[in-house]
């Protein structure tokens, strides 16, 4: 499955249909990439401009990193797709069967690890669309803010996805650590979106 290079309107009529994948997980990674690009768009319309040179170092090293969150948010469409495939299949496993806790155990484990880190990659987004927001071409900075509020969403989706997974686990410890450290990302990394997001608001 080529989810990355499907057309837009191909990957939502798969979106909107009937199966598995992609879901909320390849969802939300996508709405962080594009969370992300407005961030790199602010840089791009930054850098060579004379009111900005002082900034223009920084600009680049942060340009840097939106692009290569991009393209490793993108990938976790893919991955989230392959992830989840098995758990699907292991749901119809007979639940008389022996290996069944273990293979689904195997299969939850990995369908929750992909969403956890679109969770982690959006939010390592937010904070370099406060330096674009902070930094950036003021005529941009709608962009910034419509970009970080793209992330939030994507934070908030990713985190559902990893809790829809850790629900089902058996080993609760596992499950409660994971389901913490999800907590403690969403709580902060909301906040910060909304600052980011707010600050940005009252200086238009």
């Amino acid at each position: 499955m080529d989810l990355i290079n499907s057309s837009v309107s191909e990957f939502t009529e798969l979106l909107a249909s009937k199966t598995s994948v992609p879901g909320g997980g390849g969802a939300s990674a996508l709405v962080a990439s594009i969370g992300i690009a407005l961030g790199d768009m602010v840089g791009e319309f930054t850098v060579g401009k004379k009111k900005y040179a002082d900034v223009e170092p920084e600009i680049l090293k942060l340009m840097e990193k939106s692009q290569k969150l991009r393209v490793d948010l993108l990938q976790c469409i893919e991955d989230d797709a392959v992830a989840f495939e098995p758990l699907s299949k292991a749901y119809s496993l007979p639940k008389e069967a022996e290996v069944r806790d273990d293979i689904m155990e195997k299969c939850l484990r990995d369908a929750a690890s992909v969403p956890m880190h679109i969770l982690e990659l959006a939010c390592e987004a937010v904070d370099l669309q406060r330096e674009f927001a902070d930094k950036g071409s003021v005529i941009m900075i709608s962009d910034a803010a419509t970009g970080v509020a793209m992330l939030q969403g994507a934070i908030k989706g990713a985190a559902v996805n990893v809790k829809i997974n850790t629900k089902s686990m058996k080993d609760r410890a596992y499950a409660n650590d994971l389901d913490g450290r999800v907590d403690t990302l969403v709580k902060e990394y909301v906040d910060r979106a909304d600052s980011i997001y707010n600050d940005v608001w009252n200086r238009l």
